[in-house]
């Protein structure tokens, strides 16, 4: 999703808030397609890639042996996107 939105394109700050939304609509849309019985939080992060420092952390209260959480870091030459996507597994 990350590739689809970003693409070769160059950091934009006008345009930020429409490639985030896209990439997390996008990778939710990707999600609920596995028919999983989880609910997804999906969140995007976009920085202009300037040399400065980002530190990012999360933390979750959840059944380890059911729920899950998976990063994807993605750069150019211009920015960095970091997607992180939380599984939450739906007990019927």
């Amino acid at each position: 999703c990350i590739e689809n939105v970003l693409g070769k394109a160059d950091y934009n700050h006008n345009k930020v808030n429409q490639w985030t939304a896209a990439i997390v609509e996008q990778s939710l849309t990707h999600l609920v397609k596995l028919g999983k019985t989880y609910k997804y939080i999906v969140t995007c992060a976009v920085m202009q890639r300037s040399g400065a420092g980002l530190h990012t952390a999360s933390s979750c209260f959840w059944d380890t042996t059911t729920d899950g959480t998976c990063t994807v870091r993605w750069e150019n030459r211009t920015m960095n996107c970091i997607v992180n996507v939380f599984a939450v597994a739906i007990i019927l």
